[in-house]
């Protein structure tokens, strides 16, 4: 651990999502570091371990992960965290018992100075270990644990990661993005495609989703940031479609965004596109004259959504 880095009052949790909640107790968190003059950190675990579990168990592969690693890093530093703890969760970190993993990783590896958590944090092997015995063992080995009370939003709503993947399951990524506290964003590189979009006047960048949460299929007004080194490099509106295009059966969910005004070679880039508003389902047509003339539409609607959204 560098010495930089030493002492830091780390918020310790999965934080899929970056959503309101993992704002305001990693919001405390920093509190206490500026307070100490210590280092901010966060602490999480690649894979999710809810992940590394259902893979155990057989069950389904598919991905429910609101943010992978690299988006999950960027969110955390514009809130000003200073270092992003990513421990492997594998076999032998499912199996630390609590007392272990307080000294083994928190302790000797890390070198924490204090902890902040979620009034109901459970940790080590079985989920043995809870708030009252992390607090015991900061007493014992000087370090402090603070608890942080649950986050709602209007109406005593929990606000909650497992709520905002329904949300965007039920095409409503306004109301995702009013408890996540920004655009929920799918992030990848631009592949090559078939270039159909480009016959048609409506180039697109061609997006697999991989370990992310998969949407509702549909049209959607969309902002897209092209990122370099995750800097982003400039802004645009757009167009995008999520789903397997039924005109043309793609057996893979795929993500073709359209940018407005924009003339110049994605591919190979990396894009932040934010789902703002569900404009319809997908559908198929009987000629390409109407599909074009819909897309047409499509961009219309999705131009005048985003002037009048913030």
């Amino acid at each position: 651990m560098p010495a930089a880095l030493r002492g830091a009052v780390v918020a310790i949790g999965n934080f899929d999502g970056v959503h309101r909640g993992h704002r305001a107790l990693i919001a405390e968190a920093k509190v206490q570091a500026e307070a100490r003059k210590a280092p901010l950190a966060v602490l999480s675990f690649e894979p999710h371990p809810q992940e590394y579990f259902r893979a155990l168990r057989g069950e389904s592969t598919e991905s429910f992960r609101l943010t992978p690693l690299r988006a999950k890093a960027r969110l955390l530093a514009d809130l000003g965290v200073d270092a992003l703890f990513a421990l492997t969760f594998d076999a032998e970190m499912a199996g630390r018992s609590p007392q272990d993993f307080v000294q083994t990783v928190l302790l000797d590896g890390l070198s924490i100075g204090g902890i902040v958590v979620g009034h109901d944090f459970e940790f080590g092997k079985g989920r043995a270990g809870n708030l009252a015995a992390l607090s015991y063992m900061g007493e014992m080995e000087g370090f402090t644990v603070t608890a942080f009370d649950t986050v709602t939003a209007a109406g005593d709503e929990k606000i909650s990661s497992t709520l905002i993947r329904q949300l965007l399951k039920d095409a409503r990524p306004e109301d995702a993005a009013r408890l996540l506290g920004h655009w929920w964003a799918v992030e990848a590189r631009v592949e090559h495609g078939d270039a159909r979009g480009r016959t048609m006047g409506f180039p697109t960048a061609n997006m697999h989703l991989g370990h992310c949460l998969a949407p509702a299929f549909g049209v959607y007004a969309v902002r897209v940031s092209i990122l370099d080194n995750d800097k982003v490099v400039s802004r645009h509106d757009g167009v995008a479609n999520f789903g397997i295009r039924p005109m043309y059966q793609v057996n893979v969910p795929l993500m073709e965004t359209h940018l407005f005004d924009f003339d110049g070679d994605l591919y190979g880039k990396y894009l932040s596109v934010e789902l703002v508003r569900w404009i319809r389902s997908e559908a198929k047509f009987d000629s390409l004259d109407a599909l074009i003339v819909q897309i047409g539409a499509d961009a219309a609607n999705a131009r005048e959504i985003l002037a009048k959204t913030a």
